[in-house]
């Protein structure tokens, strides 16, 4: 019987004085997800510059795991939220820093949490990527690196190769991001169950940033995004979805966009592929009935906008997350 393969081995950069809350996150969420088998996709190890303890920013310290010399091993390679001066304020990087960042290996994942953005853009990681950190602090961001093209009104980035989330639980949702992109949506849906989270808020819903919260509760969307998530194989245009929540069209479209970060129109869409996506990895059914069901209408279309949103075919897809022998 061949072995399992090795879990992905992820080593969590710990700079003082570390934003405590952050710094959990990855260990929390990634080390919840499990394979078919039981065994642990993923190895967490979490490093300090010096081997000991770091200062949170809330009167505590976190003892690390490992030394720094995991990094030199790490396939994915995680800073949290830090107010460490040099990036925060100037945009340096101290040497001791640099040094081992320098240790990762070149085809290592970058990952950044909330203000850890500014540590990996010192660096020059972000140099040409988009990327967000919290909405509070992203002038300071935009004017220390002007290389870096942030949007601070986003949960999220997924670049390739460089990932970044805004402030604090915005990590959580990068980190089901990114179980879900490495092993599939029952996975990430799994942990997220496990953690009693929301299984996902889309790296495009909007950061929550001095806005104001609808005062009547029979003026929000959230109802009818619940009902059109069940009716996916029918036709949702606008007028029928602002109809159902009993508002105009432009009322309707509005609070739509204040409350996801989306227009209706492609909330729709994100929602019928990611249930393509689960009905490809769950079950065997061809791809003009998983079109159907998802509300894409045709193979052709679901093609199209698989092709669009994840960059695969759903035939490539289905045997990425089911293996090569799986019938389409």
């Amino acid at each position: 019987m061949p072995s399992s393969p090795a879990p992905h081995r992820v080593v969590v950069l710990a700079i003082p004085p570390v934003i405590g809350y952050d710094l959990t996150i990855p260990p929390q969420v990634l080390g919840e997800a499990f394979g078919a088998d039981g065994r642990a996709l993923y190895d967490v190890e979490v490093v300090s510059l010096d081997g000991g303890p770091v200062q949170a920013t809330r009167g505590y310290a976190i003892a690390p795991s490992a030394g720094v010399e995991a990094l030199a091993s790490a396939q994915t390679v995680i800073v949290p939220g830090t107010q460490i001066a040099g990036p925060r304020r100037d945009g340096s990087l101290p040497d001791d820093l640099r040094a081992a960042l320098a240790t990762v290996p070149a085809d290592a994942r970058w990952v950044s949490i909330c203000t850890g953005a500014f540590v990996l853009a010192a660096a020059g990681v972000l140099d040409g990527h988009r990327a967000t950190t919290h909405w509070k602090y992203a002038e300071d961001f935009r004017r220390l690196y002007p290389e870096v093209a942030v949007d601070e009104d986003v949960l999220f980035t997924d670049d390739g190769r460089v990932l970044t989330s805004a402030g604090l639980s915005a990590g959580t949702d990068l980190c089901l991001h990114l179980v879900r992109r490495d092993h599939g949506t029952a996975v990430a849906n799994a942990v997220a169950r496990h953690m009693v989270v929301p299984p996902w808020r889309d790296g495009g819903q909007a950061q929550f940033i001095e806005r104001h919260v609808p005062g009547r509760t029979d003026e929000t969307t959230g109802e009818v995004r619940a009902w059109a998530q069940a009716h996916l194989h029918r036709p949702l245009d606008v007028a029928t979805l602002a109809q159902r929540a009993s508002m105009s069209v432009r009322t309707f479209t509005r609070r739509f966009r204040e409350e996801t970060g989306q227009s209706p129109g492609a909330w729709v869409a994100q929602q019928r592929v990611r249930h393509a996506q689960h009905l490809l990895e769950a079950t065997d059914l061809p791809v003009d009935q998983v079109a159907t069901r998802a509300g894409m209408g045709t193979a052709a279309s679901l093609r199209q906008h698989m092709r669009a949103s994840v960059g695969v075919s759903p035939a490539a897809y289905r045997r990425t997350f089911r293996g090569a022998s799986t019938s389409v």
